[in-house]
């Protein structure tokens, strides 16, 4: 003390009175006391452990749950801000619970001197005092109920309140509180017992989760009913009576009928849910782009299709926004089964035919190609490689969009040698595909054009949206917080000429059904199926929207005929109807070149082959040879699905058409195209095949059939 304010105290008399030492000695014990509050508090924190080992939430983009993960402790303890509450829960706990919470610093003399005065009375503790404070330092430091353990939760509930906001503390209540069984929190209880998040919660069963904490055990609904339904209605009353809620609303609430039992938690999306839980912290609320109305939709539907097929087949879907590349519905598989947990949204398969779209779309890019130019469909080799089509025909002289819309394998592979494929792969990779080769250090090949690499259907999915966005390839988006192009800058998969003519071409596809797509919603598509029917596939994409399809075994068996035009595509447009709008389909961009009726294409892009740009059908003035099957082969007989020997189809190169087959000196009807034959063989042993052109060429091939 300064010798002035000394002065003064003398002249006021304080002094002599022996103010200053006993002022001294009191302010060095206040600061004492503040010492060693603050040291005790700095050496005993509260304990958040219960309140950190939360079960981690994953929601759609408006906060609804997805699916919920127990906690390590076996607890459905899910996070909850006072917030997320219905204001009408919240209205009856704080007047049920602790009407002063926002007024007290978490022990309320006054609620402790009451419920010490009616034990004093009646003999017995009629109510607790504990502020909700007090219940949340309970219920994250459990202690046996002691008059020591109230001093402890009082000393807690003091210190909770100077770390920590009303609202953290409610949010910690939210959490924590005991529902029965395993349930913790108003979240787990309103979603278990009424199946609806508690910001929906109506009167009544808001009231019943506003008693049940007190005593869990004996007034859980689905097992001790009566008691339930009077707690609740008891609360109701009073709420009543205290003009929180209407005489009308507490009579309607005690007229709704109570749960009977508990319901599962939310389990949509298990597959992207999982995912996004294993990159996050535990107990994390984890925001996705889904949309879990259309997510229980699309899966409802896949289930549908799901029970046609057998036990060990899977089904995986993908539902997109193109302008946005959000991920609205994800199902990776059934998650039951033997292959079910495996997300096949995510696992890299063969696309077969359904990546010929992207091929055509960077040869009207950069090749002299256009929708109407006609390329030859006929047997060609390249090098070793002689791809066949599908149905083992050949269709002779057709377009492009013919080509494509029939998914003729020929006419891709031609343009893809020109193309070619480090240059195609190249472009897949640049915008962000993650494309697998059979082997790391093989170098890619004229097969790609079939489907011969790996590619997830996820990828596959936005490599379409980029299709339907005008070639503008940007990242799939799963969560909101991912920005675009956090996961790889912005870039063109192709131009937008090109992509419009991509999207023009499959928007005439034939339905799976087989009508015509006019007054239907526009939809441009494709199916795909790998080698040996493993994978069947079906995308397409609207004005707005993109749905990708996968059917098959996850673990590669092949399903003999399951096509994805009969499998995937079925399932692709049903899929579609559960879209939220129709859109309008693309208008022409500038640069588009008609063609058709009327408007002759340039010489230039009149006809296509692998020649010089026109093409010049070189393979007609070849010598004549027999490109399949080759001299000394042995071929298997093959049954079909009636019983009956697969055909072998006979191709040849070069000469004049027609071409006329013999097998064992016998000829066999000519083909539509003039170049190609089919043979059944009639038993095992050698025969000879022979073939003759319109030149007199011949050429001939012995082959072995077992």
């Amino acid at each position: 003390m300064t010798p002035e304010w000394r002065a003064r105290l003398t002249r006021w008399g304080l002094a002599r009175q022996g103010f200053v030492p006993w002022g001294t000695r009191l302010g060095a014990g206040v600061l004492a006391l503040a010492l060693l509050v603050v040291a005790l508090d700095r050496l005993f924190p509260p304990d958040l452990r219960r309140w950190q080992e939360r079960s981690t939430l994953v929601t759609d983009e408006g906060g609804e749950v997805l699916r919920a993960f127990i906690t390590a402790d076996g607890a459905w303890r899910l996070p909850m801000s006072a917030t997320e509450a219905n204001p009408t829960y919240l209205a009856m706990l704080l007047a049920y619970e602790d009407h002063r919470f926002y007024h007290h610093p978490g022990v309320d003399p006054l609620a402790l001197a009451r419920a010490a005065g009616q034990a004093l009375r009646h003999g017995r503790i009629v109510s607790g005092g504990s502020t909700l404070t007090m219940q949340v330092a309970r219920l994250l430091e459990p202690r046996p109920r002691t008059v020591v353990s109230k001093l402890v939760e009082m000393a807690r509930a003091l210190q909770l309140e100077a770390h920590y906001s009303k609202s953290d503390i409610l949010g910690m209540y939210l959490t924590l509180a005991p529902f029965g069984g395993n349930l913790e929190g108003a979240r787990a209880a309103s979603l278990a017992y009424f199946g609806r998040p508690p910001a929906a919660l109506t009167p009544g069963q808001a009231a019943l989760l506003v008693t049940l904490p007190q005593s869990p055990t004996k007034r859980r609904p689905d097992l001790a009913p009566a008691a339930a339904r009077a707690g609740r209605d008891a609360l109701l009353r009073r709420m009543a009576a205290k003009g929180v809620l209407s005489r009308q609303a507490a009579r309607e609430g005690m007229s709704e009928p109570l749960p009977t039992d508990r319901r599962p938690l939310p389990f949509l999306a298990p597959h992207l849910a999982d995912r996004l839980r294993r990159a996050a912290l535990p107990g994390s609320v984890i925001a996705s782009t889904l949309d879990a109305g259309l997510q229980r939709r699309v899966e409802a539907t896949v289930r549908g299709t799901q029970d046609t097929l057998e036990p060990a087949a899977e089904v995986a879907v993908l539902v997109m926004e193109i302008g946005s590349r959000k991920v609205r519905a994800y199902v990776g598989g059934s998650f039951t089964g033997p292959f079910g947990q495996v997300d096949m949204a995510a696992a890299p398969r063969s696309p077969g035919s359904a990546l010929k779209p992207f091929l055509y779309g960077l040869g009207f890019e950069a090749l002299p190609l256009h929708p109407e130019t006609r390329i030859n469909d006929v047997p060609t080799v390249f090098g070793d490689y002689a791809p066949r089509n599908f149905d083992g025909g050949f269709h002779g002289l057709v377009t492009v969009r013919e080509a494509l819309q029939q998914s003729l394998n020929v006419p891709a592979v031609k343009v893809l040698d020109r193309l070619g494929p480090a240059r195609f792969l190249g472009r897949l990779r640049e915008v962000g595909a993650q494309v697998m080769l059979p082997r790391p250090d093989a170098a890619p090949g004229l097969p790609l054009a079939l489907g011969g690499l790996g590619l997830s259907l996820a990828d596959l999915t936005n490599l379409y949206a980029d299709l339907g966005d005008g070639g503008q390839a940007r990242p799939l988006v799963l969560t909101p917080s991912e920005a675009p192009g956090t996961k790889r800058p912005a870039k063109r998969l192709m131009g937008a000429v090109a992509a419009w003519y991509v999207a023009d071409i499959l928007s005439g596809t034939p339905r799976p059904d087989g009508r015509a797509a006019v007054g239907e919603r526009w939809v441009a598509y494709k199916t795909g199926t790998s080698y040996g029917f493993r994978d069947a596939w079906a995308v397409g994409f609207t004005p707005t929207h993109v749905v990708g399809v996968w059917v098959g075994r996850p673990d590669g068996t092949p399903r003999p005929g399951a096509a994805g035009r009969d499998m995937a595509a079925p399932l692709l447009f049903r899929l579609v109807d559960l879209l939220p709008d129709r859109g309008t389909p693309p208008e022409p961009p500038p640069g588009v070149l008609e063609a058709g009726p009327g408007h002759a294409l340039p010489p230039a892009l009149a006809l296509f082959d692998r020649g010089t740009p026109g093409g010049s059908l070189a393979a007609a003035a070849a010598p004549l040879r027999i490109a399949f099957p080759p001299d000394g082969a042995e071929l298997e007989r093959t049954p079909g699905r009636d019983g009956a020997p697969v055909p072998v189809p006979l191709e040849a190169l070069g000469g004049r058409p027609p071409l006329r087959w013999l097998v064992n000196g016998l000829p066999l009807p000519d083909s539509a195209s003039g170049e190609g034959a089919d043979w059944i063989p009639d038993g095992i042993g050698f025969a000879d095949i022979a073939v003759i052109d319109a030149a007199g060429q011949r050429a001939k091939a012995t082959v072995r059939v077992r």
